[in-house]
């Protein structure tokens, strides 16, 4: 029952942390979208309607 048991926390904590690690890639992927929007927040007229879409990818990213 013991050997049992720790095969059933090794098999826990290993899905624990795979799923950890694809939650945070999430957060990588969408930063180039982030600081892209970022920057073009910056133009004075345009700039926050170009930004509208990028906005919204990285959310749909993350």
């Amino acid at each position: 029952m013991t050997e049992f048991l720790r095969q059933s926390r090794f098999v826990g904590a290993t899905m624990l942390l795979m799923t950890a690690l694809g939650l945070a890639g999430c957060g990588v992927v969408a930063a180039p979208v982030r600081v892209s929007s970022a920057v073009v927040k910056v133009v004075p007229v345009a700039g926050d309607v170009v930004a509208a879409p990028l906005d919204v990818t990285a959310d749909v990213i993350d």
